[in-house]
């Protein structure tokens, strides 16, 4: 039975731009709505359209002073000499023209969702364009400009007092959020990464527990570099219950970053579709049990935007929305007919990847049973109820 869940989404999402040879490219955004339409999984009912964060309410998180060089970043064509200490004109972060406005829609659109999932009109929401989880409170990183998730959870904690569980499956630590909330007890993230030995942000060590009285409800699960399902999905399911069972929240939030496929051409880990189907399976199945089925999604990582993001996406927004998908489907020939001349390279012809499409990594025991060892440690210091 399809589940009332919100899916925000604007045209001027796509506005969040910085070049053209830079690999965050909210493309991917119009070519899963495209695939969720053509699989018959979205219609014009689902859509809500997102609104503009205030300065105020960004400046729960970010310092008035950076929100303002962001501002005059995208407002001037003249380089800031500023700018750099804030993180903008990066390689990672260029700036780009109106900039504060594209950014702060993204926000306002994991608010939006946080508002209609708090008020019962909606079950879920799922807002894509957001997810931007490396953004600090006066400095741009790691692609992201402001940092929705951490707005959005401030603003959940001021204007509903909910305790927020954060869970972050991006194959990047989500360091802006851990860092935001590193002392609050009614906050607590959960984030599951490729070891930062290898990887941008080099943090999300089991050792980052958090401080003060928010001390343990900072949880960290550093998987290694090419790991595979099951490992991955054994981490998942022994670890997210036990935290989120442990620390009763009221309302549930994800970023659903798809860069640990192992397609993702920026990160190390070797995952097939499979996790993008139980990913969202499992946090649902804990909103409903634990917090009357809050559920806040949203997007993330993802730099393979033809294999990988709108098949990953899609699985999302069916499992959320109560079209869960079970069988492999084809990917519908009018959406890769599209595509395909755009494309750098061959797109997938069904939702999931088929059985035996990747070799096993050499390594796959040594990989597997670090990974246990992480597990276990992860455990020890885990919220229990």
């Amino acid at each position: 039975m399809k589940i009332k869940t919100a899916f925000m989404y604007s045209d001027e999402y796509l506005t969040y731009f910085f070049n053209d040879d830079h690999p965050f490219n909210q493309k991917r955004l119009r070519m899963t709505i495209d695939l969720l339409r053509m699989m018959n999984l979205l219609d014009d009912n689902d859509i809500v359209a997102p609104r503009t964060a205030t300065d105020d309410e960004l400046a729960l998180i970010h310092d008035r002073q950076y929100i303002n060089i962001v501002k005059e970043c995208g407002h001037t064509q003249q380089e800031i000499a500023i700018a750099g200490s804030f993180g903008l004109g990066t390689e990672d972060c260029p700036v780009f023209a109106n900039m504060h406005e594209a950014t702060a829609l993204a926000v306002g659109g994991t608010l939006r969702a946080a508002e209609l999932v708090m008020s019962g009109e909606y079950r879920h929401a799922v807002n894509l364009a957001g997810g931007l989880h490396h953004g600090f409170r006066g400095r741009a990183s790691g692609f992201c400009i402001y940092n929705d998730c951490s707005v959005a959870i401030a603003y959940l904690r001021q204007k509903y007092d909910a305790r927020v569980l954060y869970i972050d499956t991006d194959a990047h630590h989500g360091d802006g959020v851990q860092w935001a909330f590193y002392d609050d007890p009614n906050v607590l993230t959960l984030s599951f990464h490729e070891t930062g030995k290898y990887l941008f942000p080099g943090t999300g060590n089991i050792t980052e527990r958090g401080d003060g009285q928010g001390y343990g409800f900072s949880v960290n699960v550093p998987l290694d570099a090419f790991t595979e399902d099951e490992s991955w999905l054994e981490a998942y399911h022994n670890v997210l219950p036990t935290v989120a069972r442990g620390f009763k929240p009221d309302v549930i939030l994800t970023q659903n970053g798809c860069d640990s496929h192992i397609f993702d051409p920026l990160t190390h880990l070797s995952t097939s579709m499979r996790i993008y189907q139980e990913i969202p399976k499992l946090a649902r199945e804990l909103a409903d049990e634990l917090c009357e089925g809050r559920l806040i999604a949203t997007g993330g990582g993802g730099y393979d935007i033809w294999r990988v993001v709108p098949r990953a996406w899609s699985l999302l927004w069916a499992e959320l929305s109560g079209q869960r998908i079970t069988d492999n489907l084809s990917v519908p020939k009018t959406w890769i007919e599209k595509y395909q001349s755009e494309s750098p390279v061959q797109l997938a012809p069904t939702l999931l990847d088929p059985e035996g499409l990747f070799p096993p990594i050499p390594r796959r025991a040594e990989i597997t049973t670090k990974n246990k060892n992480t597990i276990e440690k992860t455990l020890l210091y885990c919220p229990r109820g």
